[in-house]
């Protein structure tokens, strides 16, 4: 179970880099044809914005998973102390309260939209189903790298390498 939800966490942490190279591309097209030819887009803006939200949402979980989101190890270096693995667990107890709350709002929210068929005010007038989804989504899959990593914290006999790393310097 937990591989699966490696391995999706990295598809789209891998999908999320992705987003936001197009991203940068889309901009500096944006940019280039804006002062070059004198001639704006009217969707580079908007579509620039929705992948952003996509691509930070749906690569939470994966910020999560490669220990970029919360690492405790001012005080408490060695990741196999008991202490260590509490204040582990808190933390990821707070980010599945949090997700558990975000999940379900989101999605009453996202549902409401899509029944309703609200559409953004803006030239292109897209779904807002399409942004509120990625918020209810994202969250998803980091409630579920959320309950991956308490698992991974307990039965510790498989600390990622950059961890193993940190240990060895800090020694």
């Amino acid at each position: 179970m937990i591989k699966i939800i490696d391995t999706i966490t990295e598809f789209f942490g891998k999908l999320s880099a992705w987003l936001f190279f197009f991203i940068g591309l889309i901009v500096t097209y944006e940019v280039f044809v804006r002062y070059v030819f004198n001639s704006p887009t009217i969707w580079v803006d908007e579509v620039s914005s929705i992948t952003q939200i996509w691509a930070t949402y749906i690569g939470l979980a994966f910020a999560l998973k490669h220990k970029d989101m919360i690492v405790i190890d001012i005080a408490f270096k060695d990741p196999t102390s008991v202490i260590r693995k509490i204040l582990e667990t808190f933390a990821l107890l707070v980010i599945i309260g949090f997700s558990i709350i975000t999940i379900y709002y989101g999605y009453q929210i996202w549902l409401d939209s899509t029944l309703k068929g609200h559409r953004t005010d803006t030239l292109l007038s897209l779904p807002k189903w399409f942004t509120q989804a990625s918020i209810w989504i994202g969250f998803l899959i980091l409630f579920f790298q959320a309950i991956a990593e308490i698992i991974k914290v307990w039965t510790i006999g498989i600390i990622p390498n950059e961890t193993q790393e940190m240990i060895k310097e800090s020694v």
